[in-house]
């Protein structure tokens, strides 16, 4: 039987118009996906902004759903349910996106860092720390190290936390001098109470070196040398605080004075206190220079003086203290300056205080000012309750 070339004519016509058929249906299908998955993303977002979190959740869901391959939606969602407090499914979207084949290395980078927030939100620190640390040479390198040094700091891992704040230093990120030298301030701390002196004494050494200006090493040293018995040593190191940090300074007055007492320079010291006060009156160089000079009737002049300058009522408390253990009796000039300490110290406590926004008024308001509630204000002043 021979073959009829005019059917083989035909049907490359019907062929061709098959294949026209199934693109264009193929065509409408995809563009319908892509009108259809905007919408949905853009629902999403909308009740996002209206804080509808269940159903925008509900949305981006549906939006992930009809187009799988679109990262943003996945971040988009997984970052909603970091914020909900949803951290398991906020490390199952992420871990997802980890674990496609075909996603770029910047979108890589971007899922690794999202799921290392995910773990540091949800308090797993040893899994966040480990995912931080899979992004050292990343775009988030920095961010990434600043988190580290963060989580070291509240791990007390102030080794750690030492190696990298230097790391982020030597990237040009910004100076970390302050924030080392209380590293090694807490691991001198550490060492002490383990009782090894050696190693609290060197790691001073360094927190002294890598900010020699800092407070905070100069008055650990000092305490040091105090249970030492080096009362000498002291004064002159903290002499240097003196001059450099006068408002520390103040942390340790007292102990500067029972110092200098131990030492048997006291005039020293009483010279060196009262040029300090008078360039900065402060209560803790006042009772430090009382603790240096007991003659009863220069204390009560002192006491009078500052609190003409600045009633406050630890130096009216000092004042009374000193009537009761001298005898004396008060005269009318005191018994004025203690009037006025005490009206300073009081007049904060004369204010109602709403219990529910917190708002202070001097004045009782049926209606809050702050939140516009009503009967929030306790019929109470605040040294009532």
């Amino acid at each position: 039987m021979d073959f009829d070339f005019q059917w083989l004519l035909l049907a490359f016509p019907a062929t061709f118009a098959l294949g026209w058929l199934a693109s264009r249906f193929d065509v409408r299908q995809w563009k319908r996906e892509q009108v259809e998955s905007p919408k949905a993303y853009t629902k999403g977002l909308s009740l996002l902004l209206s804080e509808q979190q269940d159903k925008a959740i509900d949305a981006f869901i549906e939006a992930v759903q009809q187009d799988p391959d679109t990262t943003d939606l996945h971040f988009a969602l997984g970052n909603l349910f970091r914020r909900r407090g949803e951290y398991e499914r906020a490390v199952r979207v992420h871990e997802h996106l980890l674990g496609r084949g075909d996603l770029p290395r910047g979108e890589r980078d971007r899922a690794q860092h999202a799921l290392a927030q995910d773990f540091l939100k949800a308090g797993l620190l040893d899994r966040a720390e480990e995912a931080y640390r899979a992004l050292e040479g990343t775009a988030y390198d920095t961010e990434a190290r600043l988190a580290l040094l963060s989580l070291f700091e509240r791990s007390r891992d102030w080794r750690a936390a030492v190696d990298t704040a230097q790391k982020l230093e030597r990237s040009g990120t910004g100076s970390f001098a302050s924030r080392i030298s209380h590293y090694w301030c807490e691991m001198a701390l550490e060492a002490e109470a383990r009782h090894r002196d050696a190693d609290a004494d060197d790691a001073l050494k360094r927190a002294r070196d890598s900010a020699p200006l800092a407070a905070r090493p100069i008055v650990l040293m000092g305490q040091r040398l105090a249970r030492q018995g080096k009362h000498a040593e002291v004064i002159e190191l903290w002499g240097e605080l003196l001059v450099n940090q006068p408002a520390a300074f103040n942390l340790v007055a007292k102990e500067f004075a029972a110092s200098a007492t131990a030492a048997g320079g006291i005039e020293g010291a009483l010279k060196r206190l009262q040029a300090a006060y008078r360039r900065t009156p402060t209560i803790d160089l006042l009772q430090s220079i009382n603790l240096l000079d007991t003659d009863p009737a220069r204390r009560r002049d002192r006491l009078l003086a500052h609190l003409a300058g600045q009633p406050t009522l630890s130096v009216a408390q000092s004042l009374l203290q000193q009537h009761a253990h001298s005898g004396m009796s008060i005269a009318p000039d005191e018994v004025e300056s203690l009037s006025q300490a005490v009206g300073r110290a009081a007049k904060p406590l004369q204010r109602y205080r709403c219990a529910a926004c917190g708002f202070e008024a001097q004045h009782y308001f049926w209606q809050c000012p702050g939140c516009l509630n009503w009967d929030t204000y306790p019929p109470q002043r605040l040294e009532d309750l």
